[in-house]
């Protein structure tokens, strides 16, 4: 079965001190693992093996004026080597006015969704927003609903107690497409965590321009644990269905502890007992429709 990897990241080290520098959070503990390059060549040989076809580079938070260096950097890459197939790329959701740099990205005919991270949690370890109800607010929603005029998506990136003010950026905006990244981080995996997080992924599924990311599966556990992965994949399949759900890896993060086939074999796992046909829209079908590839 043909697989898109809807998220992943590649770097140069060098290129990259906002990321790797001491004032980043660390959601996933040390990073040690990966300051090193990461190259395309790397994730083809991590990826392709295991059946991978296309993939969705994911921003990977440079510093946010290279936001044009960054898209550069993976246009070269893919150029040179026919990966990746689509980008979603970074632009600062909270300045007045982004149509500049939206128009900017428009030139870059890979572009396909853009991801200004708006999750905000008591624990600053797990922090990017500047506040909890900043996803919801005025400048957020224009400039968000701007993405419609360029056909970019955008991957919406939240903890479940956002989710009123998460709604109203959907609700406003209802000509865009939004990617719930990483099936909205559901970190609280006690029983009232889970039913909380269940039902807010209820109340995004109720919005028809929604789809759930599957992926960061090890985001807050630290580890490839299939267990863990088939709970996540099976409320969000039960909520979503499978044409509303994509598959991302989220290399070279996950790296950090586990490699990518046994990443991918625990999601296939959890598929298992679906019919092939919506196996292969989570897995192919749903990244394809929403990227363009």
């Amino acid at each position: 079965m043909k697989i898109i990897d809807a998220h992943h990241h590649i770097w140069r080290r060098a290129d990259l001190p906002w990321l790797l520098g001491p004032t980043q959070p660390r959601i996933f503990g040390p990073y040690d693992g990966i300051k090193r390059d990461y190259s395309i060549g790397e994730f083809v040989e991590d990826a392709v093996p295991c059946g991978v076809t296309k993939s969705v580079y994911v921003q990977a938070n440079w510093a946010p004026n290279w936001f044009l260096d960054e898209v550069r950097f993976v246009t070269r890459a893919s150029e040179a080597s026919g990966w990746p197939h689509a980008i979603a790329a970074y632009c600062n959701m909270l300045q007045e006015d982004a149509r500049a740099d939206l128009e900017a990205l428009a030139a870059f005919p890979l572009v396909r969704a853009v991801r200004h991270q708006m999750h905000y949690h008591h624990n600053p370890q797990y922090r990017f927003a500047p506040g909890p109800e900043v996803v919801g607010s005025d400048t957020v929603v224009r400039n968000v609903g701007a993405l419609a005029d360029y056909g970019f998506a955008f991957e919406l990136q939240v903890f479940t107690p956002q989710t009123p003010a998460a709604l109203r950026l959907v609700d406003e905006c209802a000509d865009v497409t939004f990617i719930l990244q990483h099936a909205l981080m559901p970190e609280d995996r006690s029983e009232a965590g889970i039913t909380r997080w269940r039902e807010a992924l209820q109340s995004f599924a109720a919005r028809p321009n929604v789809v759930s990311k599957l992926s960061g599966f090890g985001t807050f556990i630290h580890r490839n644990d299939p267990v863990h992965i088939a709970d996540i994949v099976t409320d969000a399949l039960d909520i979503f269905g499978p044409s509303r759900c994509l598959f991302g890896s989220n290399f070279p993060i996950e790296k950090l502890w586990t490699q990518y086939a046994p990443l991918l074999s625990a999601v296939r796992d959890a598929l298992a007992a679906l019919p092939e046909e919506d196996q292969a829209a989570v897995l192919h079908n749903t990244a394809a429709n929403v990227y363009r590839i």
